[in-house]
């Protein structure tokens, strides 16, 4: 597990795409600019890593033993 602590954890293993971006955005969303989120999930999600680009998020990504990503997003401090 990626050894930052993260404010707020999805885990959206059990969930259907897409689900598991619409929570990420939403948490996003309503976040202190300060905060980290982290996001397991059971594959790469290639379409939030270029919504995050685009709205000023970086992320940090780690593939565990398990097969399983864990994202963990803040925001860029500019």
């Amino acid at each position: 597990m990626l050894q930052t602590p993260a404010d707020k954890i999805i885990d959206g293993r059990g969930l259907e795409p897409p689900e598991p971006f619409v929570l990420t955005m939403d948490a996003l969303g309503v976040m202190e600019p300060s905060q980290k989120l982290l996001l397991i999930l059971t594959r790469e999600p290639f379409p939030l890593y270029r919504a995050l680009q685009n709205q000023g998020y970086s992320y940090q990504t780690e593939v565990t033993m398990q097969g399983t990503f864990e994202i963990l997003i803040w925001r860029k401090q500019f």
